[in-house]
């Protein structure tokens, strides 16, 4: 978004103080922190004081897991599909893995199985990274606060914030992690945010001085907190049009793939999907080779989290849904994001029935 570029430059150029100093420049740089943080709060539908700025969601989901003072033998409850900003911190305590569906979404009947009075801390991510699905996090509230009452309640709302409105999605939730870039803001930006039933309970995992509330040592990033709440505020000003059109693209996407690629479908069932997500599973070829094809394309996909697009096994999501390694490693991720456009969309048809094609006529030699 050109309007966050032209907010952060204005701290990048002169407004780079540091915002814990007391001289004029430093007190500019923490008013800029501050009226972020009340912009920010509007769109999480929290208090500015429940905001603790990090350096990206994973750090985020990591202080939300490994922050929380635990009594001994405490349970912790995560989702089999979380992001592994959750799922790496939370098995190296012991967490116990709550599964999914084959549709992609939490067991309720299962998780309410799992929860008991030694459980201390839930983890459900409110949309998922690869496939999309909405998690039903109003109702995994209910459930923990019925049968674990002790427990606290995390989400990761990271890929809910562009296309959902993430006040009603994460109501009642005692920790939120939200990523700048994800909505157009910049790289290395995130919050957790810290109601004051969680606040009792969590210690700072980065020592040092005592911004944040004491819970995040180091130098706030003033350019990129600033460009966060510029692009949370537009997009949430924008969201309305933005999801009506970017679902008809998306639809549009997979419909036209689906009715010209033979046995091409859809991993999941797109209304349980957010809207810029279409994630296809083609038959009889693997993802790496149609994803190399897609790159020569300059169509840019994957087949998993970006933050594991490297990794040659399977993704773990795909995998906790039932699916077989032949099946997981045949799906492909396709994303659109806020502006994405119609000629995009037509192109990267194009380029992906062009691509399915030579892997097919490669086959048939």
């Amino acid at each position: 978004m050109p309007e966050v570029v032209d907010e952060m430059l204005v701290y990048l150029r002169e407004g780079f103080a540091n915002p814990s100093g007391i001289y004029r420049q430093a007190r500019d740089a923490r008013r800029a922190v501050d009226d972020a943080r009340d912009v920010l709060a509007g769109e999480f539908g929290c208090a500015s004081g429940e905001i603790v700025f990090t350096g990206g969601g994973t750090e985020a989901d990591n202080l939300a897991v490994l922050g929380i003072d635990l009594h001994e033998h405490a349970r912790v409850v995560v989702s089999a599909i979380e992001h592994h900003g959750v799922l790496r911190p939370a098995e190296s305590i012991g967490a116990t893995i709550a599964p999914v569906g084959r549709d992609g979404i939490i067991d309720l009947d299962v998780l309410a199985e799992l929860l008991d009075e030694t459980t201390e801390l839930v983890s459900v991510m409110a949309v998922n990274n690869e496939i999309g699905t909405i998690q039903p996090i109003g109702d995994v509230v209910s459930l923990v606060r019925s049968r674990a009452p002790r427990a606290l309640v995390h989400c990761d709302a990271v890929q809910a914030l562009a296309f959902c409105d993430v006040k009603s999605l994460t109501y009642g939730c005692d920790l939120v992690s939200y990523s700048a870039h994800k909505i157009g803001g910049p790289k290395g930006v995130g919050a957790l945010v810290v109601n004051e039933r969680a606040r009792a309970r969590l210690h700072p995992i980065l020592r040092g001085g005592s911004q944040e509330r004491d819970l995040r040592a180091g130098t706030e990033n003033v350019a990129g907190i600033a460009g966060f709440a510029v692009a949370a505020r537009l997009t949430s000003e924008r969201r309305g049009e933005t999801v009506q059109r970017v679902r008809s693209l998306r639809d549009r996407f997979a419909d036209a793939l689906i009715s010209k690629i033979p046995g091409v479908h859809e991993s999941v069932a797109r209304t349980l999907r957010h809207v810029g997500n279409a994630h296809l599973i083609f038959p009889g070829i693997t993802n790496e080779e149609l994803l190399l094809l897609l790159d020569r394309y300059g169509v840019a996909a994957s087949a998993g989290s970006s933050c594991a697009s490297g990794a040659i096994e399977p993704s773990h999501v795909l995998l906790a849904m039932g699916m077989m390694v032949d099946e997981a490693r045949s799906c492909i991720r396709f994303t659109l994001g806020q502006d994405s456009s119609e000629d995009e969309i037509e192109y990267a048809i194009s380029s992906v029935i062009a691509a399915h094609r030579q892997i097919v006529a490669r086959d048939q030699r």
